[in-house]
């Protein structure tokens, strides 16, 4: 992976490396490239930003096109569009962009730029299998079924809520995903054997009062902590 420092009419453009990947004929998954000093150039200097250019060469030097490598562009689905990871920080140091990603695929004996009819992913924003994404859902509780009505006085049952949906990248602002999510969710990308994805859980909580019997059959009426999801994100 290259920089564009500076286009040249009718000659090779100037390039600055980045980062080299070295990859074996049947690997899949995410290409994951560092292009942090690129990103550190272009917040500096805004007008300068000229692109990037991903070559593709064999063992021996030859030249190879990226799509006939197995890698895939623009014409791939929405869910493997590459895209670059930026990370903000609130200081006076540059700040970083690790990684640029793009996906790859197993190179196919026939040489083709399209994916193969069964391999190919629907176009949806929401995760795989149309799962909704990680949200809050109705779920009230009923003191009666679960039989504590002989010591519970009030209420009955209470609005509980849970959390459920998928937290597949990118994970967007609506997920209320924490740092580890995203990283996690990244490494998913690149290794899906060995790393889950991030969880939907509870982010925010609040209490319900319950008044009910203790022991000595005394009434009691306390403020239980934690006992309705506010607020779902990604973990």
């Amino acid at each position: 992976m290259f920089q564009v420092v500076q286009e040249q009419f009718n000659r090779e453009s100037d390039l600055f490396f980045l980062d080299l990947q070295t990859l074996g004929a049947g690997a899949e998954g995410w290409l994951v490239l560092d292009i942090t000093a690129a990103s550190d150039h272009w917040l500096l200097k805004h007008h300068k930003d000229l692109g990037l250019r991903l070559y593709v060469e064999t063992e021996d030097g030859h030249s190879v096109d990226p799509g006939l490598a197995g890698l895939l562009g623009q014409q791939a689905p929405r869910s493997r569009q590459p895209f670059v990871v930026t990370f903000f920080r609130a200081s006076q140091n540059p700040v970083r962009t690790p990684r640029a990603v793009r996906p790859l695929r197993r190179r196919q004996p026939k040489k083709t730029n399209e994916l193969p009819q069964d391999s190919r992913l629907p176009d949806d924003v929401h995760g795989s299998h149309g799962q909704q994404v990680c949200r809050r859902h109705e779920l009230y509780v009923s003191f009666q079924d679960l039989g504590w009505l002989d010591w519970i006085i009030a209420p009955q049952g209470y609005s509980a809520y849970y959390c459920e949906g998928e937290c597949s990248f990118p994970l967007g602002s609506c997920m209320n995903a924490t740092n580890h999510a995203i990283l996690q969710s990244l490494v998913h990308l690149m290794k899906p054997d060995a790393v889950p994805k991030a969880c939907c859980a509870p982010t925010k909580l609040s209490a319900t009062s319950v008044l009910y019997y203790d022991s000595s059959n005394n009434v009691i009426l306390r403020k239980h902590r934690n006992m309705v999801v506010k607020a779902c994100g990604c973990h």
